[in-house]
């Protein structure tokens, strides 16, 4: 092939016009190329620096013309200038590419404009026909048929029942007023559908809770429990579900309260714990879990006897961290901490659940309630220590929650000082004989105070022993317990005989 650094046709065998040439114009060619060689020199000269394929066909199209057209001498070098100057020019492409058609742009948007309004057209027709028909629905409400204030009723229900924007309008069109009258009906079917259309209007929305109360839902509510026909289940648990919905608002819970709904829904928890009715004993649960957040009404559920009731649960794994949340609600006023502390085993139950529960929820809770109570009272750290606190408060410490872990430290710290403050009244009291420090040959007094300190240690003795002596006895009991073995599978008798042995260096602290 030609060589590629030169680009020009220079290279090209053409020969300078002889100084005896009768033209003395033209170029002329040399004698000894032929067509194909003058072709090959052309092609070799013009590809050597242009590579594309643009190129590379202009010049076979240049070559093909050549061949087909032989031209004479002077003519030829003629041709050979049109062809270069050919291939120098830019191509022209074959077909004119189309212009956008800027009419069919404009029908697009128009189509799309079109489409937008018709969208738009058709959403607000939607809602026109569903403000109308929840238009008809509160009408129907506010009409004297019963039936159809019935059906309409239902149908509140159904429309709220996952529809935010139709609680609202249906408050502010007036639904809740003729609602709430239903339940005076003595149709229960009424009284249902009333009641979970109230329901429903109140899910997420705090306004319509308090246009409830405020219409007198909660007493009605209470006179339907009240009434000398003995309610269905339908009817209470719909009850129940309602003041479970109305509670969660914190203004509505001390009318709630105090408006006699506290012992129903007691009342209505120990009847469900009994029977399979779950969802029920758990709104009643919830609700007065709900409840227990305001501290006046804490004496109300002291006085329902819901705190007993509540501590011999504790065993239900379903519903222990429930209750331990009201419990924890319940130690913040003086009432509560004394129901807590009047109730029967209530401190070996307490601590149990430190040792059974592996939820960091109940584990925090439980020591929440006996931190409080610890604080608040010499008896009841007595009670916790013969519970057997101590090996709980330890496993505590090193496996529990963070905030489980603190607690049970600052429980350890208070039962500590306490014992510091008894071990000094000890010594006071048994430093009090003042006697002399002169010997007994020449004290006659001596012998006498040291018989008197010496029983009265012992004494002391005894009853530290006997404390050891309970708090294993009490632990043997809860192995027991929780093993599930029958209760004879240890007699006392060798409860006895194995304490009997032990000294004050097995107490746990």
């Amino acid at each position: 092939m030609a060589n590629c650094h030169r680009n020009d046709l220079g290279s090209v065998a053409i020969d300078r016009p002889s100084t005896t040439s009768t033209t003395g114009t033209n170029f002329r060619l040399w004698t000894a190329f032929s067509g194909a060689a003058f072709r090959r020199k052309i092609f070799d000269a013009v590809s050597c620096g242009a590579s594309s394929r643009h190129r590379h066909q202009l010049m076979q199209e240049i070559l093909s013309d050549t061949v087909s057209q032989q031209p004479p001498a002077p003519t030829t070098t003629t041709t050979m200038k049109s062809a270069l100057k050919e291939f120098n020019e830019p191509r022209k492409p074959d077909k004119a590419l189309k212009k956008p058609n800027s009419k069919g742009r404009s029908e697009k948007l128009a189509d799309l404009l079109n489409l937008v309004e018709t969208e738009t057209d058709s959403e607000t027709k939607r809602k026109v026909e569903a403000l109308e028909e929840l238009k008809r629905v509160v009408k129907e409400l506010q009409g004297e048929d019963k039936e159809s204030k019935s059906k309409a009723a239902s149908r509140v229900r159904s429309l709220t029942k996952e529809d935010s924007k139709a609680r609202v309008t249906l408050a502010m069109l007036g639904t809740i007023p003729p609602l709430v009258a239903m339940l005076d009906f003595e149709d229960s079917d009424s009284q249902i559908a009333a009641l979970y259309a109230l329901l429903n209007l109140g899910i997420g929305n705090d306004a319509n809770k308090a246009a409830i109360v405020k219409a007198g839902a909660v007493h009605k509510m209470l006179k339907l429990i009240e009434s000398p026909n003995e309610p269905s289940e339908a009817i209470s648990d719909a009850v129940v579900a309602n003041f479970l919905g109305l509670s969660a608002l914190d203004s509505n819970k001390p009318i709630i309260g105090s408006s006699g709904a506290i012992p129903f829904l007691v009342k209505s928890l120990k009847i469900l714990d009994t029977k399979s009715r779950s969802q029920a004993r758990h709104d009643a649960l919830r609700a007065l879990c709900n409840l227990s957040i305001s501290q006046s009404n804490i004496s109300f559920m002291s006085e329902a006897g819901l705190i007993p009731f509540l501590l011999n649960a504790l065993g239900d794994m379903e519903v222990s961290e429930r209750i331990l949340s009201i419990l924890s609600n319940v130690v913040s006023t003086p009432e509560g901490r004394k129901g807590i502390s009047i109730a029967s085993e209530a401190f070996p139950i307490l601590v149990d659940v430190l040792n059974w529960t592996d939820s960091p929820g109940s584990q925090e809770k439980a020591s929440y309630i006996l931190m409080v109570m610890a604080h608040k009272s010499y008896g009841d750290r007595h009670a916790m220590i013969e519970a057997g606190i101590f090996s709980s408060l330890l496993e505590l410490t090193l496996l529990g929650s963070t905030l489980a872990q603190k607690r049970a430290s600052r429980i350890l710290e208070v039962l500590r000082v306490d014992k510091g403050k008894r071990v000094s009244e000890m010594n006071a009291a048994v430093s009090a004989p003042i006697c002399s420090s002169s010997s007994s040959s020449t004290n006659p007094n001596r012998k006498e105070c040291l018989v008197e300190e010496e029983n009265m240690m012992s004494e002391e003795k005894k009853a530290v022993k006997q404390l050891v002596q309970q708090s294993l006895q009490n632990n043997m009991k809860r192995i027991v317990n929780r093993a599930n073995l029958p209760q004879d599978f240890v007699p006392s008798e060798h409860f006895k005989s194995i304490t009997a042995s032990s000294t004050s260096k097995s107490l746990p602290f």
